[in-house]
């Protein structure tokens, strides 16, 4: 039920969507008796839309969740981890479907780090968390598709692991968990989108499973984008609607318990010493 409802209220809640309802209500509204208000409620959401279009004002949204945490550095992370945990979220299962390959999406980043960190830390474990976040299209699993593309990429089979159920961050962390079991409390590195680490390390923090922040796929340089404007406006609506969601997902998963804090923290961080290597099953 949370799942259908996050996604649902999320799709009306995404600045856009929103602003785009606005300006649909207002059309039909504007020689109703309501018309004044109508009026006000066009001009309003043509104001926000321009304002977001071309403004820096996706990246200052973004920045705070980008800069919430960074790849530790070697004297942070002495020898390499026992695992690494990517989440889903970078593949269009739709069109990997439909047209029988592997298709990337934005934030393909995710996965291409994980094969960078894969040969860097050859004897590290790797599970993939993600299933279907579709609704409407129902689709492949995640995991089912990027199991043919690690073996493309010459990871081999012995070392990856998959969970195949999760449809939201809550449930990555969650599935995880009983997927690993003793060994959540080995140390892992987490994969995600900078954006998304914190809901992301909330999550697992309160599932239980030790994981070290490793955020990729940053959509701001950093605090001088402040002062960024936009030449195209489909990007400036792009940050809005990325930043706006993760705020609200930040907010609910806190409220409804789901998360150790609204916005975790590095020094949040849970010591727990590695345990002795075994195989995942």
């Amino acid at each position: 039920m949370f799942f259908y409802l996050s996604k649902t209220i999320g799709f009306l809640l995404l600045p856009t969507n929103l602003l785009c309802a606005v300006l649909i209500v207002g059309f039909f509204l504007r020689n109703s008796r309501f018309r004044k208000a109508a009026r006000r409620m066009i001009a309003g959401a043509f104001a926000v839309l321009v304002m977001s279009a071309w403004s820096p004002l996706g990246n200052i949204l973004l920045l705070p969740l980008e800069q919430r945490f960074s790849q530790p550095h070697d004297k942070v992370l002495p020898k390499a981890p026992y695992g690494i945990i990517v989440l889903g979220g970078s593949v269009d299962t739709i069109i990997s479907k439909g047209r029988g390959t592997v298709s990337l999406n934005g934030s393909a980043e995710r996965v291409a780090e994980t094969v960078k960190l894969a040969r860097r830390f050859p004897a590290s474990r790797i599970l993939f968390s993600g299933g279907s976040g579709e609704i409407i299209y129902q689709s492949m699993s995640e995991s089912d598709i990027m199991e043919r593309w690690f073996a493309q990429m010459g990871i081999s089979p012995d070392r990856l692991s998959f969970e195949r159920k999760s449809r939201n961050t809550w449930q990555n962390a969650i599935f995880t968990k009983k997927h690993l079991g003793r060994q959540s409390r080995n140390q892992w590195l987490l994969i995600t989108s900078a954006y998304h680490m914190p809901r992301a390390v909330g999550c697992f923090r309160k599932a239980g499973v030790n994981v070290i922040p490793w955020p990729v796929d940053y959509r701001t340089r950093g605090w001088q984008d402040v002062v960024r404007f936009f030449d195209v406006a489909n990007k400036g609506w792009k940050q809005v609607d990325i930043a706006v969601r993760e705020w609200i997902g930040l907010i609910v998963y806190r409220l409804s318990g789901r998360t150790t804090a609204f916005f975790p923290s590095a020094g949040q961080e849970a010591s727990r010493k590695p345990r002795d290597r075994q195989i995942i099953r």
